[in-house]
């Protein structure tokens, strides 16, 4: 175990990585967990105080993760729709008495109702899969691949493409949920709105289904097409979570790190 304490970066996202270009800066030590391979190239190389652990956090690993790393405070800049480690970083923080800071990614403010009239906001995607929302539509998901299992129920109700990262684990999951391999696009973000907009065209899209992840997560651009094409839009709304705190501002951020991890 390190002698003297670590910060703990949750990243996988853009926010992160530029949160740990800022934080490297600074000479503070920090740790930064993703959960694909992939996504350790969203960090810096050769940047001596920064450790990248590949993983995927449980009850049990997380506490033995905190005391290996030394963690002495936790930035949780994980993507909007990971609750799960979220919550185990609340838990794991006000179990070790270690400070914890949420930063995320600003929400997209609802434009004028006349203009995204076509827009419906749902808590979740058991609601999504227990209403009749897709019923005979022909419906581009775009939500990442660990929720399309919950999708293969509507798999003879509507016709579903299904657009993911390009992984072996990503169309291991849409196949095994029914979707086709002509109903399956594996490309890595961002997506331009020309490229959007071609997809839903070419697929006949009737009606489209995102999550609540910001202008980063590539939100915006979704709300764009739908209203250019005339598609029909629902959005799955970031979950709950009391944070203890939260903030959105990149320079409270960093001020958090400066306050509660030395240098080296």
């Amino acid at each position: 175990m390190d002698s003297n304490p670590r910060l703990w970066l949750i990243g996988g996202t853009s926010e992160s990585a530029a949160l740990a270009g800022a934080i490297a800066t600074l000479q503070i030590p920090f740790t930064v967990t993703v959960t694909t391979e992939s996504a350790k190239g969203l960090y810096p190389v050769n940047c001596p105080q920064l450790r990248i652990v590949v993983c995927q956090l449980n009850l049990t690993t997380i506490q033995q993760f905190l005391q290996e790393q030394n963690i002495g405070a936790i930035l949780d800049a994980s993507h909007p729709h990971a609750a799960e480690i979220s919550r185990l970083a609340i838990a794991a923080s006000r179990e070790r008495n270690v400070p914890y800071l949420r930063y995320e990614r600003p929400q997209i403010q609802e434009l004028d109702k006349t203009t995204e009239s076509d827009v419906l906001h749902l808590d979740g995607f058991d609601t999504l899969v227990s209403g009749d929302y897709l019923a005979g539509q022909r419906v581009m998901l775009t939500l990442g691949y660990r929720t399309l299992p919950k999708f293969k129920i509507w798999q003879d109700r509507a016709v579903l493409f299904a657009r993911i990262l390009p992984s072996l684990v990503s169309l291991e999951v849409a196949l095994n949920s029914g979707f086709t391999g002509d109903r399956i696009i594996a490309i890595r973000p961002p997506i331009s709105a020309e490229l959007e907009a071609s997809l839903w065209r070419q697929w006949g899209i009737s009606l489209a289904v995102t999550k609540a992840s910001g202008n980063a997560g590539g939100e915006g651009i979704k709300r764009k097409v739908a209203r250019e094409l005339g598609v029909p839009l629902i959005i799955i709304d970031r979950p709950k979570i009391a944070y203890p705190q939260y903030t959105e501002d990149r320079a409270i951020a960093i001020k958090f790190c400066r306050r509660h991890i030395p240098a080296f």
